[in-house]
């Protein structure tokens, strides 16, 4: 859940599979993304490619990361670009 000052709360689903393989630096790329994504985007806009980038590090096993051209396939392959 996104919340911000005066905007309404944004819910943000979780992405990739239910039984995620291993939750080791998820949270990191959250992190680290968010900050890195607001300087293009808004924060709604930011935190779902945040939360998206997160869902398909846990589909991946031990220590992972997400580079771009892997996020940019998934994300306009994925129903999840069409909400």
């Amino acid at each position: 859940m996104l919340l911000e000052d005066g905007v309404a709360a944004v819910h943000l689903e979780a992405i990739g599979a239910h039984d995620p393989v291993d939750v080791t630096g998820a949270g990191d790329t959250v992190m680290r993304l968010t900050p890195c994504a607001c300087f293009r985007f808004f924060f709604s806009d930011a935190a779902r490619i945040a939360n998206y980038a997160g869902g398909l590090v846990v589909m991946k096993r031990g220590t992972a990361s997400v580079n771009l051209d892997e996020l940019e396939t998934q994300y306009i392959t994925s129903t999840w670009s069409s909400r």
